[in-house]
Order: C-alpha cells, then sequence, then structure tokens
C-alpha cells in the first residue's frame, strides 16, 4: 500500500524552478525591452521607431528565454533520480 504522504512521482519540476524560470522570462523581456528602447533612440530614430524597436527586442528577449527555460525544466525532470 502507498504511503499517502508521499508525493507520486511526476516529471513536473518543482513550483520553485517554474515560478524562477517565469520571473527568468519577465526580467528578460523587460531588459530587452529597455535595450531595444536605447538602441533605436541612439540611432535617432522618433518615438514610434523607440516603441517598435522595444516591443520586438522585449519579444525576441522573452521567447528566447522562454525556450531555455523549457529546455531546463525540461531536462530537470528527466535528470531526478527514479525513487525505490
Amino acid at each position: 500500500m502507498a504511503d499517502p504522504h508521499q508525493r507520486p512521482l511526476s516529471a513536473l519540476p518543482s513550483r520553485a524552478a517554474r515560478v524562477l524560470a517565469f520571473a527568468a522570462i519577465v526580467l528578460a523581456g523587460a531588459t530587452g525591452g529597455v535595450i531595444g528602447w536605447a538602441f533605436t533612440t541612439l540611432e535617432g530614430g522618433g518615438e514610434l521607431a523607440a516603441a517598435i524597436g522595444a516591443a520586438v527586442v522585449a519579444i525576441l528577449a522573452a521567447l528566447g528565454t522562454a525556450v531555455l527555460s523549457v529546455l531546463v525544466l525540461r531536462a530537470m525532470g528527466e535528470w531526478r533520480p527514479e525513487v525505490g
């Protein structure tokens, strides 16, 4: 009979790992937005160009970080030692 207090085996990463991955994606998006805004402003573009540059770079940075986060979380699930 299984112990009711024991957590069932799951390939899901821990909640802390998922929260950390989400925070990394948000931080990368915000940082990418600032970098995109600064780059287009330095190039002499107007406010619209700066806003578009910020949005494009923010989305690309967040997407890149999201891909890496998914790969890391999957690897964590595969590397977890089997119990029993």
